[in-house]
């Protein structure tokens, strides 16, 4: 990972979703930015991102506090997203306030057949874009059907949230500034219809909550920044240093997911691998075989 000049004591943080059990990807990730915080002489905090209620469990939280142990990774304070979520609401509410959100009643298959109708539908960096359905309701359409029950996300209008902020930038360790893209991810959701609070919403909030100075993640989310550092414009909210690693990759070159079969740090574990010697290996760039750094 390249290096930029920055103070010492660095406040970095892993932040997992307890939603399966970590792979060999993982614990890189978690090692570079507890290292980075350590040669600081700052600190690493760990998030618990279990905000999805449908799919994370106690036990792969439990699963993570023994795989980070397992590797000689300590952490300096622990944030628990399921005990904030009047935090993230009022971070909404400042949003709603602001006229950069409006509520959502598409399904998926609403926007599936939106996308497909359309032959110059826009796209971002994850594929097609929400076309934009409902930005253009009338506020007294809006507020009836939410007052019908009827069910609804909340998204960020970007072309206004920009029209607000003014043009962004953002400072990654690798690519440098990097211009906000409103393309990025358009309008993405900020507040699921079965969610409590999206991923983008929340982050931004705990990253500011847990004086983060510098973000270890991996190439995947390079994009969503884009969406991060309007958030944190809009909410006053201060811009933390980004660090996009490479993904570790199986040997078909696909990076690795929580279902890699005999990948994860558990299984590793009752196989009898060492974890001390998978940490200095990791940190070596020596992998096991089939598994490589893309």
């Amino acid at each position: 990972m390249s290096e930029i000049d920055a103070p010492l004591h660095l406040v970095t943080r892993f932040a997992p979703s307890p939603t399966g059990h970590l792979h060999i990807g993982h614990g890189y990730s978690a090692l570079l930015a507890h290292d980075l915080a350590r040669k600081s002489g700052g600190a690493f905090l760990l998030r618990i991102e279990d905000t999805d209620v449908t799919r994370c469990r106690p036990e792969f939280t439990d699963g993570i506090f023994e795989d980070l142990r397992w590797l000689g990774i300590d952490w300096d304070g622990l944030l628990v997203q399921s005990t904030r979520l009047a935090i993230y609401d009022a971070a909404l509410e400042r949003l709603k306030a602001l006229g950069v959100a409006y509520p959502c009643f598409c399904t998926r298959g609403d926007i599936a057949r939106e996308v497909a109708a359309s032959l110059h539908a826009p796209h971002g960096a994850d594929g097609p874009l929400y076309p934009g359905t409902c930005r253009a309701l009338s506020m007294a359409e809006r507020a009836a059907r939410i007052a019908q029950g009827e069910p609804h996300s909340w998204r960020l209008d970007m072309g206004a949230a920009l029209a607000r902020t003014g043009p962004l930038a953002w400072t990654d360790a690798g690519a440098g500034t990097v211009p906000v893209d409103p393309l990025a991810l358009g309008d993405l959701i900020v507040k699921g219809r079965d969610r409590p609070a999206s991923y983008h919403l929340a982050v931004v909030v705990d990253d500011a909550a847990q004086g983060i100075t510098d973000v270890v993640r991996g190439q995947d989310v390079f994009a969503s920044t884009h969406a991060h550092r309007t958030l944190q414009a809009l909410l006053g909210l201060p811009t933390p240093i980004y660090r996009h690693h490479a993904l570790v990759v199986d040997a078909t070159g696909k990076r690795l997911a929580k279902r890699s079969a005999g990948l994860s740090l558990a299984c590793l574990r009752d196989e009898g691998v060492d974890g001390a010697q998978l940490a200095d290996d990791l940190r070596a760039g020596r992998f096991p075989v089939g598994i490589s750094i893309g």
